[in-house]
């Protein structure tokens, strides 16, 4: 068991190999902080690292002594008003208008395995031997209220989850208007502080800057996580590198409102809190229910970014999605939106999958416009029956056509959301969220429907199902294209109107779920505008999302380079779309847009048609090349090796399990004159193996160790590193280079 209790100190130790999380009932009854890091020896006395020295203008909860006061305690779940001035984790409303709350230790209980959250994402285990799980149940004698705080911890990751329960014993009814997931007190403030930040077509930009007194926050309040912020923190070290030196990572396994903040009060002690944004929150606690925060995930590393960065993949590749695509090679794909956009029928759609699958490819996928009367983005929004003058024989038909070809199908939809113009609006105008006598405002003439409301859940699952169930579909682009304004059910009262962000979600969450069950089998990819709902919460149901509907290859390197630092390769939909880029304007290669495109979900948007005879050779030698490693570049160790955020060059690679095959990517934005030698340092390689190095066409670089490859790093220099002799390839803006490394046979 990973979890001791040790009754003398009254002191908590959660551990495995990597690290320690210590916890200490305390005089108050109430839950201290005292150490979360590298592994600790047990059965030692930690009661020492409470520190509680008088302070002037501080306030103290024992009368008549200066010794115990919470206002710059290190605390496990702290609240507002007795003592601590900080933003507390929750806050409970009372009938008497009070917020106070005193919750004290009561109880506990140690097990093996992980519970599952009802109706909630989280990550799992397979085995009970594979976690340890840690309930402290605190109780408020005067509300008759009890808090569970639930930990579990990996034997064999450096992760440990958190999140908390409420429930009411008593006959008053209270509202809970603030439960975060996860608060954690640091000892102090020297930290640089990461974030993945940006807009639409521009996701999860890294953005970093030192922690300093006050309060530094990043959220959402959009309905979604949203393209703005990612529910994703890092804290690391200054002086922590790719390489070494410590990091703390926490990542909220939800896909709603979220709030992450870190609060540094005037002592240096820093309060990181993550969940549920409290903005617009309140859930009605009557008597005999409870209310169950999302998970929070925190993962520890004291040997650099890109150890905590495999942590983070392992845990959300393997125990965060599930079922049959959780370990799958993903198919490669062709989409038809940028190909045609609305204007489409049967035969155009067919003829694209003729020539694609003549390349190799492996799944055609229908994008928007397939259903009711929807020929642009005014209409059919929620009649989810095929249009039968643009597919005579319905989605059933054409599916069974592209099937003749050797090719799976696969179908686009957006079950969150109505337009007027449609048939179920028409018959149920009061299932959109609106405000009664208010304007209702739209987004891309859509309007989204309230899935807070089971009946509403119901009638989307049963008309999408039937879709599903007379058809070969074996993929789903699960698309959300706005977020929610006027958020408010008519089917709720006005004591319950702060509950309808949160049940929204819960509501996603329980489609997602039925729709996975009843079809196992099929690929459920989440896409939101692209990058907007991109979190640890879609990957439970949907083991891919669409990083960005930003295809340009250039931006992809900063989009995909930021997601990387906790999402799995494997996870991020990566495909190369026509020049110029539909959303930038400008051009780049093939080969670049390939380059960049390979390690993810590899596919395409664009009409084969349209390309050159020597662009179409050289998509099939793409895809000849993923289909023979794309387990390597979907499923292999992940390695940041040069950061687009940094400099003019950006570069990655990922390493089989084995450290017997590597591939590398390496890119150059903008072309150099007269530029420095370059040499690349890699990484995750066996020191003592010689490896032989490959360019993608085939040709040899050399053979080299593992220790001077990493050492020493891989020569990449080129000619414009001078001046171009006769035969040299002068290099060009938007230049790539893939290596392939290898183990020499003995």
């Amino acid at each position: 068991m990973a979890i001791l209790f040790q009754e003398k100190g009254q002191i908590f130790h959660l551990y495995n190999d990597k690290l320690s999380y210590l916890i200490k009932i305390l005089a108050n009854g109430q839950l201290g902080q005292l150490y979360f890091g590298k592994r600790l020896p047990l059965n030692r006395d930690y009661s020492y690292l409470i520190e509680n020295y008088y302070r002037p203008m501080s306030s103290y909860v024992f009368e008549g002594t200066y010794d115990f006061s919470l206002e710059h305690l290190k605390q496990e779940y702290p609240s507002y008003g007795t003592t601590d001035f900080r933003m507390p984790a929750f806050e409970i409303k009372q009938e008497n208008g009070s917020t106070i709350s005193h919750f004290v230790y009561q109880t506990h209980k140690i097990f093996s395995g992980k519970k599952v959250l009802k109706g909630l994402p989280a990550t799992y285990v397979e085995s009970n031997a594979e976690a340890d799980s840690l309930e402290i149940t605190l109780k408020d004698e005067y509300l008759g209220m009890s808090l569970v705080l639930s930990y579990s911890i990996y034997s064999d990751l450096p992760v440990i989850t958190r999140q908390a329960r409420f429930e009411n014993h008593s006959q008053n009814n209270y509202q809970l208007t603030q439960a975060m997931s996860l608060s954690l007190d640091l000892p102090d403030a020297r930290y640089e502080w990461l974030q993945f930040s940006g807009a639409w077509a521009r996701e999860r930009h890294l953005k970093k800057r030192m922690l300093q007194q006050g309060i530094q926050a990043i959220g959402s309040i959009r309905g979604a996580s949203g393209h703005f912020h990612n529910p994703l923190v890092i804290l690391k070290r200054p002086e922590a590198t790719e390489a070494s030196g410590e990091a703390i990572g926490a990542a909220l396994v939800y896909s709603g409102n979220f709030l992450a903040q870190a609060e540094v009060d005037s002592y240096d002690v820093t309060r990181l809190t993550l969940g549920i944004h409290p903005h617009q929150f309140s859930w009605q606690l009557a008597p005999t229910k409870s209310f169950q925060t999302p998970e929070a995930v925190l993962v520890y590393s004291n040997e650099g970014l890109n150890n905590l960065t495999q942590s983070f993949h392992r845990l959300f590749q393997t125990r965060l999605a599930r079922g049959y695509w959780r370990n799958r090679v993903r198919p490669i794909l062709i989409n038809n939106w940028e190909a045609t956009y609305f204007d489409f029928n049967e035969e155009k759609l067919v003829q694209i999958a003729k020539k694609a699958q003549s390349a190799g490819v492996e799944l055609f996928v229908l994008d928007d416009g397939w259903f009711s009367t929807r020929c642009g983005e005014t209409s059919g929004l929620g009649d989810w029956w095929a249009n039968t003058d643009r597919l005579p024989q319905g989605i059933q038909g054409l599916s069974r056509r592209i099937e003749s070809l050797g090719m799976k199908f696969g179908l686009w939809v957006e079950l969150e959301m109505v337009n007027k113009d449609s048939e179920l609006y028409r018959q149920h105008p009061d299932w959109i969220l609106h405000t009664p006598h208010r304007h209702t405002s739209h987004g891309r003439q859509q309007y989204v429907l309230d899935f807070s409301r089971t009946e509403v859940v119901d009638y989307i699952y049963e008309s999408i199902a039937k879709t599903l169930h007379t058809s070969k579909v074996s993929y789903v682009k699960w698309d959300m294209n706005r977020n929610i304004t006027e958020c408010y059910s008519v089917a709720y009262p006005a004591s319950q109107q702060g509950e309808i962000f949160h049940r929204y979600i819960l509501g996603v969450y329980s489609l997602y779920e039925r729709l996975v069950k009843k079809f196992p089998e099929i690929l459920f990819e989440s896409c939101a505008s692209g990058g907007g709902r991109f979190d640890p919460g879609m990957l439970y149901y949907a083991p891919q999302a669409w990083t960005s509907d930003n295809t340009d290859a250039v931006e992809r390197l900063k989009i995909q380079y930021g997601s990387s630092y906790a999402y799995p390769i494997s996870t991020m939909g990566t495909h190369i779309s026509i020049v110029p880029n539909h959303q930038m304007n400008r051009k780049t290669s093939l080969k670049f847009r390939g380059d960049v495109a390979y390690f993810g979900a590899f596919g395409y948007e664009l009409d084969f048609d349209c390309l050159s005879s020597q662009e179409f050779e050289e998509v099939k030698n793409q895809i000849t090349f993923v289909k023979k490693y794309r387990r390597l570049l979907q499923f292999g160790n992940y390695y940041r090796l040069l950061s687009p955020f940094e400099g003019n060059e950006s570069a990655w690679m990922v390493v089989s399990d084995d450290q017997k095959t590597a591939i590398v990517g390496d890119y150059r934005i903008l072309n150099e004159v007269n530029a420095p030698y370059r040499r690349l340092r890699l990484s995750g390689l066996q020191e003592q193996q010689i490896y032989v190095v490959t360019e993608e066409a085939g040709r040899i670089l050399g053979e080299f160790t593992g220790a001077e490859l990493m050492e020493i790093g891989l020569l990449t220099s080129d000619s414009t590193s001078g001046q171009a002799l006769k035969g040299q390839v002068l290099p060009t803006d938007f230049w790539s280079q893939i290596y392939l490394l290898k183990i020499k046979e003995s």
